[in-house]
């Protein structure tokens, strides 16, 4: 016979079964509890005390609880570990329930979802995707948004790994599938990305977007995207924007291999922001500029007026010191208006919020007419878009406390003058005070009593303390409240009438505050989108002023960009943050030219000489000119690029079971794929993760194929000295090295570009740096120069009138041949193998 389930547990039961994949925190009176397979799992995550409920019956129920006023710090350990979290609440109170209290999920928390970010800045991205019917392979809707801020994005991708490359520059940590996945792709997005999938086939009715400026797909995936918020939060959502159309085409596409191998946000050694562009150009002074300019570095432009605006604005505040000055004084006073408006929509605003939207706004008229004393048309589409919306301020100015605390219950919160009613119950609350003062004056004057004073607490209300020394003088119109050990408690008639009309003005009053602060909160909603509307042009800003600040602090000039001209002309150029974390007294600049005419530049060199930092100074230069930025250098001329395929360094992905050499050639084979005359190809040593002829073939065929089929402007490093011998074949190829000064075996690398071929690799000299021992290096030398006998490059094919004989030598090869027989070459010293091969070559 089954075990009879108590009615709360068959209610926990009833609730868990809709979530399923959630952790359900079932709040009972001042706690949190977890019950089952949930206690177990959240026992060994969170380090909770694991407890059982009806521990002598045969299948005792595993339990664990969290205390209610802590469980924030519990669900944000979950949600930062990616798992879900359903909060099932009290729906009633527990004094006036008939029977058991009424409970019932008010939000699931997912790591997509989150909004209380602490003092991340960061956005919290939840991406969906889905694709129109099943033979519609090579066609994904992809959505995004960030419920913190209320962006809402769409867009329609061709194929899947781009898909996956979105959602990795995204940072998601949470992907809402509206269609089944292949075991490869559910593989790609949960165990290589780490992914909290979540699954959204359907949506209501009600939830359908269609706008027409959406494709049938855009909307679609839009639709679940929203349905699956909406089923999560079950709350009011009026901060989120209408979604948003974007194309990845209209910006410099790079895939996250290239945004990873470039460093633009994160470092690669530990995943921070230290070391990165992002954290170069960062000297914004909001938590919008902050966001803004992280999607302005993943997403530079393409479009020559919309980056020339950008350069203009910068200008302007480079040349005006003063004016950015007092600008950037009076963005510091603007707190996170996206933030502060989705928790208004979200009913989470306290006193505070308002208080820090309020001096937020009143920031705003500064900020607006240092700009208009600029007296610059560039700067007239910004300032118009600089609403300090006064309706807003005056009511919050007029409704909320100066001194308002963080609690909405406790009174305190309202301004005085603001309600008639709210100032009549203050009015009662002081004059008691004073009530209470003067009755605690008499009795002591009558009694005798020194010690007597009027106390409060929740328990007892007032009453007067009187030590157990004084009780004889005790008046018997005074009566026992309560006793304690050295003291008792007594009331009085005139005490308890006092002590009515205070606690009902008191309790009144906080009751009133509270409708009257929801009232204000309720009327801040309708200026939400007026509100996200400002934090988009503060934000844009404080992002200009940020690269202004930037290019005066490290001497940054304005580079030329046109989109016609394919010429590349950097003097002086530097890897910006290398620079900033050497400084610029160490840091050796190179100039970077590429003619119209030449197309792919062959840099050969040591290593350790300073080829990657040159390829990536290139690549970031691009970058910071495109998103509207100043540039390292004495002078720059580029041309506005389409796109940048990088394959930098070795790396493998061992999850997928792929080999350095396979990842290597997947990326070279999406800039094959991909590339146009427009873009900019940059390939670090292609070819060295296999056998070498093999490598070198390979390098060799895609310089070729690069040259011939795509056109784009590549920089190719290699360790390959054979194929410097293409600039012959190939007339938009041209070699630099990376100079070096070698003087009594002792070699200096210059870290500068020259032009022409290296002579030679440096290897073993690099390795005599990293000290490995003589006897070791000596060994490697000699096989070095055994080795030395160079593989013969691959010509191109030519047509020959007719065929070659294999066989014509003259009499010099017949003798080399001879002596070759007769040599003993197994038996020779280094020194003998040395002499006859210089024999030999004498010979030819």
């Amino acid at each position: 016979m089954s075990e009879k389930i108590s009615p709360g547990m068959q209610q926990y039961l009833d609730i868990k079964k809709d979530y399923p994949d959630a952790f359900l925190l079932f709040r009972m009176g001042d706690f949190y509890e977890l019950f089952y397979e949930d206690a177990v799992n959240a026992a060994q995550i969170l380090e909770l005390t694991l407890t059982s409920r009806n521990k002598n019956s045969e299948n005792p129920i595993a339990m664990a609880g969290v205390p209610h006023h802590a469980v924030g710090e519990y669900i944000d350990k979950l949600i930062n570990l990616g798992y879900k979290v359903a909060v099932a609440d009290q729906m009633e109170d527990p004094k006036k329930a008939v029977g058991i209290v009424k409970r019932a999920v008010t939000q699931v928390i997912t790591p997509g979802t989150a909004t209380d970010v602490g003092s991340s800045v960061d956005n919290n991205f939840l991406v969906a995707i889905d694709k129109q019917g099943e033979k519609a392979e090579n066609q994904f809707g992809l959505a995004y948004m960030d419920l913190s801020t209320g962006e809402f994005k769409v867009t329609e991708l061709t194929d899947f790994s781009t898909v996956v490359g979105e959602i990795a520059s995204l940072k998601a940590r949470e992907v809402v599938v509206g269609f089944e996945l292949t075991e490869q792709q559910s593989k790609i997005l949960s165990k290589q990305m780490n992914l909290l999938i979540s699954e959204q086939q359907n949506f209501p009715e009600h939830l359908q977007i269609k706008l027409s400026a959406l494709t049938e797909l855009e909307n679609q995936v839009s639709s679940k995207l929203l349905a699956y918020v909406k089923r999560t939060q079950m709350r009011d959502l009026s901060h989120l924007q209408e979604v948003e159309h974007y194309e990845i085409k209209d910006y410099l596409q790079m895939d996250f291999a290239t945004k990873s191998s470039l460093e633009l946000t994160v470092n690669k050694r530990e995943g921070k922001k230290h070391g990165t562009l992002y954290w170069l150009l960062d000297a914004t002074k909001t938590a919008m500029g902050t966001r803004m300019l992280r999607s302005w570095i993943e997403r530079p432009l393409i479009s020559e007026n919309a980056i020339f605006n950008r350069m203009e604005i910068v200008q302007i505040l480079l040349d005006n010191f003063f004016e950015r000055s007092d600008l950037i004084e009076a963005l510091k006073g603007v707190y996170d208006l996206e933030r502060l408006a989705s928790r208004v929509s979200f009913g989470k605003a306290v006193p505070v919020d308002f208080l820090q939207l309020a001096n937020s706004l009143s920031n705003v008229p500064a900020i607006r007419n240092i700009l208009e004393s600029l007296n610059d048309k560039n700067l007239s589409v910004l300032t118009k878009k600089l609403d300090d919306i006064p309706e807003l301020s005056a009511l919050i100015n007029s409704a909320i406390s100066d001194s308002a605390a963080r609690t909405i219950t406790e009174g305190g919160i309202i301004r005085t003058g603001y309600d008639e009613q709210l100032d009549r119950y203050r009015e009662a609350l002081q004059n008691g005070a004073s009530w209470i003062a003067k009755l605690e004056a008499d009795e002591k004057a009558r009694t005798g009593i020194s010690t007597l004073r009027i106390d409060y607490n929740r328990k007892d209300g007032y009453y007067f303390h009187i030590t157990q020394s004084q009780l004889a003088s005790v008046p018997e119109h005074f009566y026992r409240k309560a006793t304690l050990k050295n003291s008792e408690r007594f009331g009085s008639k005139e005490l308890a009438e006092i002590e009515e009309i205070m606690l009902e003005a008191r309790e009144k009053s906080s009751l009133l505050e509270y409708d009257l602060f929801m009232e204000v909160r309720a009327e801040t909603e309708q200026y939400i989108s007026r509100l996200q509307s400002l934090a988009k042009a503060v934000a844009e800003i404080d992002c200009l002023q940020s690269l202004s600040t930037v290019a005066e602090k490290y001497g940054y000039i304005r580079p030329t960009l046109t989109e016609n001209s394919r010429v590349v002309n950097i003097k002086e150029g530097r890897h910006a943050v290398v620079e900033a974390v050497m400084g610029a007294q160490e840091y050796v600049p190179n100039d970077i030219d590429l003619p119209e005419q030449t197309n792919i530049q062959l840099i050969t060199g040591p290593n350790m000489s300073g080829k990657s930092t040159y390829m990536r100074q290139f690549a970031l230069t691009v970058i910071m000119a495109q998103i509207g930025s100043f540039v390292p250098a004495q002078q720059a001329e580029l041309p506005i690029f389409d796109a940048i395929f990088t394959r930098i360094g070795a790396s493998d992905n061992l999850i997928s079971g792929e080999s350095t050499f396979m990842v290597e050639m997947s990326e070279a084979n999406r800039a094959i794929q991909h590339a146009t005359k427009r873009s900019l190809i940059i390939f670090d040593e292609l070819g060295r993760g296999t056998a070498t002829y093999d490598g070198m073939a390979l390098a060799q065929a895609i310089i070729e194929y690069v040259h011939d089929n795509i056109g784009a402007k590549t920089l190719f490093a290699t360790h390959y000295h054979e194929l410097t011998d293409l600039e012959v074949e190939l007339s938009a190829l041209s070699n630099v090295h990376v100079a070096t000064l070698e003087k009594n075996g002792d070699v200096t690398f210059l870290h500068k570009i020259t032009s022409g071929p290296a002579d030679k690799s440096y290897g073993i000299h690099v390795a005599k740096i990293a000290g490995l021992p003589d006897k070791l290096l000596e060994r490697a030398d000699l096989i070095l120069q055994k080795l030395e006998n160079k593989p013969v490059l691959a010509k191109k094919s030519e047509v020959h009138e007719e065929q070659l004989s294999l066989f014509d030598f003259d009499e010099n090869f017949s003798e080399i041949i001879e002596q070759l027989k007769t040599k003993n070459v197994d038996n020779m010293t280094a020194r003998e193998a040395l002499n006859f091969l210089w024999e030999l070559k004498d010979l030819l």
